[in-house]
């Protein structure tokens, strides 16, 4: 026979799933009364039911009915048996005084950065302006006294077109078309891949840490997350949209397919490493340490990656010959290679409401030691999109990107958080002459962006926030664009589960 605490949380587990005949639903702070109201009506169907309870038979099917409960989370997420599904939407409106024309495929769905391609002032509908939107599934189940087998599954998409994240689809949609006529384009580490996020499974125990295999996030992209004021905006954080920083000087780098990764606490410290293993000399590898003391946190990346690939939409297809059709996969895109290396040193501090972020990250780009063919499939592509075009001498004379940046987050009230933010980027001449204008792109030069945003959590699962980020570039930064800077206030609804 159960105790009677246990048959009492079976009856009361019983009597919610049939006595009231409705899913459990977060609750609402308007709703208590009514709740309250409920609760007493629960009250006595429990009573009721203790006393059929003990008339009945041990191991009959009225004691044995609500077993399966003690598997479902009763935290208010969606979990069952270790596996939970969770996601995000993120939609609003947006003008921008130098904007380019929605996109249906790329990443973000606008370009929120200044852009080579920003033209004219627009008012937009206005996706993942805060966060991107994804669905995905994740789990644990212990194996073994201490260990567990985890796994995460997630991809991104666009709420106003319903397609999966593709930016190198939306570089070749813009294939050929000049830059006052693009839509906007981006490229991406996210191109069209059922699972563009993560894809990955691994074994995990509180002594041993954790080791996973598959699609997962570069050391670089956790860092941003972590560390970057906006939480890795698209549309208030140059960090979080544009994702050269994320990875390691190449966005497509921000995550890594056919990766092992390796992360270890003990006590405040921590440490992480990953390997990406690639064809041709196509590989990667990352190493950080971090540790928290006092209210603060600080964390050192170390990132190589060798046949980066930064792409863009070809400037012309006259070029494009039959032969390099028939093997395209999902499209050509032109390709600038090189082998990045990377230092980030990332820092954070919390006192009462407040939280201050600080980090730095100094890039290096070389000429690649295995330079890529015309035809060649982008290494971190997914999708089998190839090079239409290919640039392997870019960098005969190394580029050396800095970003800096810094901001601060204040919690008014437990619903309500205001942030700001500064983004800087400066890179060094390596055109091999010292220049320091906008006739190049390898001139010297500088990125500048502001960023605030007021969040409000009116309800458990939704928020509201409005904002604006102004941005700015100059000299070898600035070569090839229709305008020179942007302010994009944009006003938005999350949900997230």
């Amino acid at each position: 026979m159960e105790s009677g605490n246990a048959l009492k949380a079976k009856t009361l587990a019983m009597a919610i799933a049939i006595g009231v005949g409705a899913p459990a639903t977060a609750v609402r702070a308007d709703g208590v009364q009514d709740l309250k109201a409920q609760n007493d009506v629960l009250q006595k169907k429990v009573g009721e039911m203790e006393m059929k309870q003990a008339a009945q038979p041990a191991g009959s099917m009225g004691a044995d009915y609500p077993k399966g409960f003690p598997f479902v989370a009763d935290d208010g997420s969606l979990t069952f048996h270790g596996i939970t599904l969770y996601g995000a939407l993120d939609i609003g409106v947006a003008y921008q005084t130098h904007g380019t024309p929605l996109s249906n495929s790329a990443g973000l769905g606008l370009e929120y950065l200044i852009s080579k391609n920003s033209n004219r002032s627009r008012f937009s509908i206005a996706p993942n302006a805060m966060t991107t939107s994804n669905i995905g599934l994740k789990g644990t189940e212990e194996i073994i006294p201490g260990v567990s087998v985890i796994f995460k599954l997630e991809t991104a998409f666009l709420p106003t077109s319903g397609r999966l994240a593709d930016g190198l689809g939306s570089l070749v949609q813009n294939n050929g078309v000049p830059l006052a006529s693009q839509t906007s384009n981006a490229d991406s580490s996210k191109n069209g891949q059922p699972f563009n996020n993560t894809a990955w499974v691994g074994v995990s125990s509180p002594t041993w840490g954790a080791l996973t295999f598959g699609r997962q996030n570069a050391l670089t992209l956790d860092g941003v997350i972590a560390y970057d004021p906006m939480g890795a905006s698209g549309a208030f954080s140059v960090i979080g949209y544009q994702g050269v920083t994320a990875g390691t000087g190449d966005t497509e780098d921000a995550r890594f397919d056919n990766s092992i990764k390796y992360r270890l606490t003990n006590g405040p410290w921590r440490a992480a490493a990953v390997y990406k293993f690639g064809a041709s000399g196509s590989s990667a590898y990352e190493a950080g340490i971090g540790v928290d003391y006092l209210g603060a946190s600080f964390d050192a990346i170390y990132s190589h990656v060798d046949d980066a690939v930064s792409a863009a939409p070809l400037a012309s297809v006259a070029a494009v010959t039959a032969a390099q059709l028939a093997s395209t996969g999902s499209g050509l895109v032109a390709g600038t290679v090189s082998d990045n290396t990377s230092f980030m040193l990332l820092a954070k501090y919390g006192v009462g409401p407040a939280q201050l972020f600080a980090g730095y990250e100094h890039i290096q780009f070389a000429n690649p030691g295995h330079p890529l063919d015309v035809g060649s499939q982008l290494p971190n592509s997914g999708g089998g999109y190839s090079l239409g075009t290919v640039n392997n001498t870019a960098f005969t004379n190394k580029k050396n990107l800095q970003v800096f940046w810094a901001g601060a987050k204040y919690a008014v009230r437990p619903d309500i958080d205001l942030i700001a933010a500064y983004y800087h980027e400066q890179q060094n001449s390596f055109a091999g002459n010292g220049c320091s204008d906008n006739t190049s792109a390898a001139c010297s030069g500088q990125l500048n962006a502001v960023s605030v945003v007021a969040d409000y959590r009116f309800a458990k699962r939704f928020d509201v926030y409005a904002g604006a980020m102004y941005s700015k570039v100059s000299n070898g930064l600035s070569n090839g664009f229709l305008h020179t800077s942007t302010i994009d206030p944009t006003v938005g609804l999350r949900f997230t589960f």
